[in-house]
């Protein structure tokens, strides 16, 4: 665990914590880069935001107790905010809307359901034009296994394969945005 130095010497302190700094920015901006491509899809967004939270950090430097579990938890956070202002991009046709206008809901479970389906709409958007219209076909359209195997010309057992391994893909993306445990 990093030490806190003193701020009474602080040209020692400064070159101490640049140190510290540099010291997590190489062990962790590989892990933290995989990370965000993996959330967003693109690695000049990931990029751009793994260096925006090593600089907050740089800048929070004196009140940040666990700079790793800040990192995180901060490149996470980023990741939400990114999703969420992206949302407008994603089907304009209106296939993915949910209503959340159940008005036995608080206001606050509407505000935490929209944020999910904004998240989702988000990692779907991410996705390769192809996997999102295999999952249009499937989980809006409706269709069986056969008919989308005709619609697209791939193959039955392609078709089934790919549907799994993208839910399969974009559980493991929701369940690393939803942990907190950084």
């Amino acid at each position: 665990m990093l030490k806190r130095l003193s701020r009474s010497n602080s040209k020692v302190s400064a070159r101490s914590s640049n140190g510290a700094l540099r010291r997590i920015f190489e062990e962790e901006e590989s892990a933290l880069l995989r990370f965000a491509i993996l959330l967003v899809g693109q690695r000049e967004v990931a990029e751009e935001m793994v260096q925006d939270v090593f600089l907050r950090l740089h800048l929070k430097w004196e009140e940040v107790e666990q700079p790793r579990a800040w990192l995180y938890k901060s490149l996470k956070n980023r990741i939400l905010n990114h999703l969420r202002d992206e949302r407008h991009m994603i089907y304009d046709s209106g296939d993915f809307v949910a209503s959340v206008a159940n008005e036995a809901e608080s206001t606050m479970e509407s505000v935490s359901r929209l944020e999910a389906i904004h998240v989702v709409r988000g990692l779907l958007d991410s996705l390769p034009e192809k996997d999102r219209k295999l999952l249009r076909l499937k989980y809006f359209e409706g269709m069986r296994y056969r008919e989308i195997s005709e619609q697209t010309g791939q193959s039955v057992g392609h078709v089934g394969y790919r549907l799994h391994h993208l839910l399969k893909s974009l559980a493991k993306k929701l369940h690393l945005l939803e942990t907190d445990s950084f």
